[in-house]
């Protein structure tokens, strides 16, 4: 039977434990959605408090919660999760970027999460709630005026990376599903499109943000989809992330798409030995008895290592791109 990342996700949410370099805030809220029920959030960003152990859903991080934000004129990103994801699926990577002076902001994409998989396949509803996420952080924020609205940048992983890139302008031609699972059925996507089949009369809506200056994608899901001409508007420095051997999205199918298709090349990175879910935090023993399929990395592979090096170059990337 398919293990998917929804089906265990409530499980490595319990390795969300992160050690932060200088003090992160952090504050925990849901927002109102016109479309849909209250989307979840989780913002992290400086602060001067020091830092204690506190819950991070079913696991835990050195946050100092609900402390006062610290500075003006800051930058912020926003992250889209993977398919079966929560808001606290990138904690060390949101940790990071508070430590460099970066305001994050990540939602739990109704639809599509651990707690809820409805509608994962309504993926034009990815963006959209993503960019009523950036729409609050920069309008209705308590501290929206510590905020430059022209320095916004995205990350995402997975699904989350294919919002990103929709988010920035990006069009998928949701035509080129069928004969893509065709020709793969046992890819992920197609494995999840066969379980939730979209409905031929669906009103589909590509929701874009403008506001988005910079986009880091890692892994990115239905690159395939986009084409030239559907990534033709995503004119913004993207910072492209490959596993090498990614079984879950394979190449040339996604990452390797989305490089080739889009008007300028992005800053990629083909990360050697690595597997589709090297981009999550590493487990503990205990998590990766339970939860092999996402928890295991290839001989040699040393995720931990890895973290380091991919959150510090997302944080040089955001830093050279959002001056």
């Amino acid at each position: 039977m398919r293990t998917t990342i929804a089906s265990i996700f409530a499980v490595l949410i319990a390795v969300t434990a992160g050690q932060a370099d200088a003090a992160v805030g952090f504050q925990h809220f849901s927002i109102d959605d016109p479309q849909g029920p209250p989307i979840e959030v989780g913002v992290w960003y400086p602060t001067t408090v020091t830092p204690k152990l506190e819950a991070a859903e079913t696991g835990q991080q050195m946050v100092a919660r609900n402390a006062p934000v610290e500075g003006t004129g800051l930058p912020l990103v926003v992250i889209s999760h993977g398919h079966g994801g929560s808001y606290a699926g990138h904690l060390d990577t949101a940790t990071a970027l508070a430590n460099a002076g970066f305001v994050v902001a990540a939602l739990t994409h109704n639809g599509d999460s651990w707690r809820d998989q409805s509608r994962p396949t309504a993926i034009w509803e990815r963006p959209r709630q993503l960019k009523l996420l950036t729409d609050y952080m920069l309008g209705a924020w308590s501290d929206h005026g510590r905020l430059d609205a022209n320095r916004v940048g995205a990350f995402g992983f997975s699904a989350g990376g294919f919002t990103v890139l929709a988010a920035a302008g990006g069009e998928p031609d949701l035509q080129t599903l069928p004969s893509h699972c065709k020709a793969h059925p046992a890819f992920e996507d197609c494995q999840i499109m066969g379980e939730h089949p979209l409905l031929p009369d669906t009103a589909i809506v590509w929701t874009h943000d403008p506001r988005i200056k910079a986009v880091v994608s890692a892994a990115p899901a239905l690159g395939f989809a986009f084409g030239t001409k559907g990534l033709a508007a995503v004119v913004q420095p993207v910072q492209l992330w490959r596993a090498e051997d990614d079984q879950v999205l394979p190449h040339p199918y996604y990452a390797e798409a989305v490089r080739l298709a889009l008007p300028t090349l992005p800053e990629t990175h083909v990360v050697v030995n690595a597997g589709h879910y090297d981009f999550l935090k590493p487990c503990p023993a205990d998590l990766a008895t339970r939860a092999p399929a996402i928890c295991t990395s290839k001989p040699g592979f040393d995720r931990a290592a890895f973290h380091e090096r991919f959150d510090h170059d997302i944080v040089a990337f955001f830093k050279r791109t959002l001056p």
